[in-house]
């Protein structure tokens, strides 16, 4: 299994939230899931920093603006 590359990972993560899993993708990943949420690498940024990582929010955002926003 390959390692995971905290610092690389940190320095692409878009989450204003102050989180203990900042660049632990797995960590975070889990995390949210359990909740039915998504994390914040799945939002556009002006998204991110209102904290609703709710499923229907991102649907809502990917209807209204496409597949474009995640290519970030």
């Amino acid at each position: 299994m390959k390692e995971c590359s905290f610092e690389k990972n940190k320095e692409k993560c878009n989450c204003t939230y102050p989180c203990s899993k900042k660049g632990i993708c797995c960590e975070c990943i889990e995390y949210h899931r359990k909740r039915g949420e998504m994390p914040a690498c799945y939002f556009p940024d002006d998204i991110e920093e209102t904290y609703d990582r709710s499923i229907e929010n991102f649907i809502k955002i990917f209807n209204e603006r496409g597949s474009g926003y995640l290519n970030n």
